[in-house]
Parts: structure tokens; sequence; C-alpha cells
């Protein structure tokens, strides 16, 4: 790996390669191009040669990526090859659909136990996850090994929430609420705030369409990197 730091966008991406080449090992392919990776889900081949680059030397001349091999690498690069478990704290409508998200079951992440300081929720259970009370949060993470945490709590109480976890000595946070959040050094918080998203598509539709059509078609390869980085 190069000694440089490597970008948070960066390591996103090569989060959709491996999805992408999982669906290529599904389908029984054996190896892959990065022009043909990129053709197949519509993604930049000389971002993804750059990308890889910055992790070691993949392709083989006349062959591509053997896509076993490559999977087997971004996987250990992303430091998925062990489970992670997860906390989410807020047992509201958001935490409570995050619990039970199908997608989970796919990946080495799990939902160790949700967190709520209602009492009339403590103890119950959502999609096989218990409640636990927040007051406890710190024994549970050590007892369960959780080492993931995700917010999803209104605004006003996210700041003491985070500061609770990362004294929990959590150092992976992704956080939902609507707000921003002030955060130690050792501790990488993430956060996905739907409300931004939206009004930034918002301003897209209130372009004329002949400027859209325009920004559109002078950066279609910008746009396709973009997307990579948001998925």
């Amino acid at each position: 790996m190069k000694s440089e730091k490597i970008s948070e966008l960066t390591t996103n991406r090569l989060s959709v390669y491996l999805r992408c080449l999982n669906d290529l090992v599904t389908e029984g392919a054996k190896t892959v191009s990065s022009d043909g990776l990129a053709k197949r889900f519509h993604l930049n081949s000389a971002q993804i040669r750059k990308d890889l680059a910055y992790f070691g030397e993949f392709g083989v001349r006349g062959v591509g990526y053997y896509i076993e091999n490559l999977r087997d690498q971004l996987t250990k690069i992303l430091g998925l090859e062990k489970e992670h478990r997860v906390a989410i704290i807020g047992a509201g409508r958001l935490g409570t659909a995050l619990a039970d998200y199908y997608g989970f079951t796919q990946t080495n992440f799990s939902v160790a136990g949700l967190f709520d300081a209602d009492s009339k929720k403590i103890g119950q259970t959502i999609g096989g996850v218990e409640i636990f009370d927040i007051k406890n949060f710190a024994d549970i993470a050590k007892r369960d090994k959780i080492d993931v945490a995700v917010i999803a709590v209104p605004a006003p109480f996210a700041q003491n929430v985070l500061e609770q976890v990362a004294e929990a000595g959590i150092k992976a946070v992704m956080n939902f609420a609507p707000t921003p959040l002030r955060v130690e050094n050792d501790v990488k918080l993430k956060t996905v705030d739907l409300t931004i998203s939206l009004e930034s598509l918002s301003y897209f539709l209130a372009q004329p369409n002949g400027s859209n059509s325009k920004n559109l078609k002078s950066n279609s390869n910008r746009r396709r990197i973009k997307q990579v980085e948001k998925v």
C-alpha cells in the first residue's frame, strides 16, 4: 500500500467494487478487466485502476483481475474478514427499522442490541434484537464486544449519546441525527443526513432544463464518479 493517506471517497468506492465482484462471483465469472467491470456496473475504468493501485498490483496482463482473489483482497483491505457487532441507540421508528434491516444478513455486520431511555421499551425485542437501557451501554458494549455504534435519536440528544458511546470505547460511529456533532480525534464519525441529500436533489430540479442538460453532458464522467462515491 502506498504511504499517502487514503481518502474516505476511495474506500467508499472500494466497497462498491466489492459489491460488484460479489455479483460476478454469484454468476460464476472467473476474471474481469477494469473496462469490463466499468461497463457492466456503470463505473469509471480509470478510477478503478487508480483506486486499486493504492493497495498493490492485482491485475494480470492479458487476463485482467481474478475475481475471487480481488474480492478476497478488498475484503481484507476493508477489514471485513471479521465480524463487526453493532449497537443502535434509539429504538424509535428509524432505529427499529435499522435493527430489522434485511441487508445486515448479507454482511459481516450484526446488530447486537438496541438501546433506549424509555423504560416502556426496555426488554422488548425487534427482529430478534433486544432493547437495553442506555444507562447500561458501556457494560453491555464490553460484554457483547460491540465495536460500531449507530445514533438514531432526536437531534437534541445526539451529542450526549455520542459522548457516552465514545466513553465506552467505541471508535466507529454512524450518526443519523440531523445535527453536526463534536467528536474526538480517535473516533471516526460518519453522518448520514437525508434532508441534505434531498435538498441537493431539490437544487438539481430547480435548475433550468437546458442548464441541467448542458452540465450533465459536459460532466458525464465526473457524474459517474460521484455516483460511486455516494453509494
